[in-house]
């Protein structure tokens, strides 16, 4: 594929630490109908509502892990942008954001006025959500079509199990537990319990019953974002030889008044210290870049809540971010496309 360029997106950061660039950031992050899945009147009420006082506090969380280049999880991907380069094929190597700068359509545009007519998709996001990996498709798709593009898309779908991400993921906290710990938290992102229904394509299965994650059907499997969060922490886990009892997972960054997939982090970290937990080792799968999720949420605040509640230690595992064998994982997802292709 010596003329396929390759894509690499994430979610987005605000560019700057000044309350206006981040309400700018969050009335479109929230905007998109896939976070916020209400018909776009109520939406654009929640949405305003939420931006009296939010971008404020979330200018504040910026600021208290902003690094001297920027944004770490834009600085962060533009140093695994250049190393999957130096494994790429010569061709282009871009970083897109669903949210902010770099866009989606500024960089599908300008590869098609380089004269690129294929390329690889990829959203950095292990397991699947309408609220990341459908809107970035989404996204893609308008900019195809809107501005009549000749540019074939191939992706790389949700990754959540695939041997080349669960080993990099390993081997970047191997040496953590390694350390003397009591304790290991695998904290993901949250979502309503509503989208984690919506995508069940039988209609009856997800959130029926206590153990519905563990062993789903396939095609319920395939988007069901808290079941693929369970296999990731169980093979995970079973390659790392961490006892089950050892372990536990939880869902961080609640928003709002519905109601969102249990356990919650913040919860489970006082739990834990409440058990006898004194040295914990948090690390977080959904995300391969460290971003205000993990250093500010986790690294910060939840450190905060464990030693109130009786903790002594919280180290928080780094993510992937841009580690070797992350590098090499990313370059080898990327020549093995597993959806439908896209194009104008």
């Amino acid at each position: 594929m010596p003329d396929q360029a390759l894509i690499l997106v994430n979610l987005g950061s605000t560019p700057s630490t000044d309350v206006a660039d981040v309400r700018r950031y969050l009335d479109q992050f929230l905007m998109d109908r896939h976070v916020i899945d209400v018909p776009w009147p109520l939406r654009r009420l929640i949405v305003s509502l939420v931006l009296r006082t939010r971008p404020a506090a979330s200018a504040a969380a910026y600021r208290s892990i902003w690094w001297d280049e920027g944004s770490p999880l834009l600085v962060i991907g533009r140093r695994l942008q250049a190393r999957v380069a130096e494994r790429w094929h010569g061709a282009p190597v871009e970083l897109a954001m669903r949210y902010g700068e770099p866009s989606i359509e500024k960089v599908l545009c300008d590869l098609a006025r380089r004269g690129i007519q294929r390329a690889t998709l990829l959203p950095l996001y292990p397991q699947f959500a309408d609220s990341t990996v459908t809107t970035v498709l989404e996204e893609a798709r308008q900019t195809l079509q809107r501005h009549r593009l000749r540019l074939q898309l191939d992706l790389v779908a949700p990754f959540h199990d695939r041997p080349e991400y669960l080993s990099a993921l390993g081997a970047s906290m191997r040496p953590y537990l390694a350390q003397p710990h009591d304790h290991l938290l695998l904290s993901y992102h949250g979502l309503p319990e509503r989208h984690i229904r919506k995508a069940d394509p039988t209609g009856r299965h997800c959130l029926c019953g206590p153990s519905c994650c563990l062993e789903p059907p396939a095609n319920v499997l395939e988007r069901c974002y808290r079941a693929q969060c369970v296999r990731t922490s169980e093979r995970l886990t079973a390659a790392l030889g961490v006892p089950h009892e050892r372990w536990s997972l939880a869902f961080q960054s609640r928003l709002g008044r519905a109601k969102w997939i249990e356990p919650h982090t913040d919860v489970v970290l006082k739990e834990l210290a409440a058990q006898g937990v004194r040295r914990l080792l948090v690390a977080c799968p959904a995300f391969v870049a460290d971003c205000i999720e993990t250093l500010e949420e986790i690294g910060i605040r939840g450190r905060e809540t464990f030693l109130a509640a009786g903790g002594e230690e919280l180290t928080l595992i780094p993510c992937l971010n841009d580690q070797p064998q992350w590098v090499d994982a990313v370059a080898a997802l990327s020549r093995q496309p597993s959806g439908k292709p896209l194009a104008a």
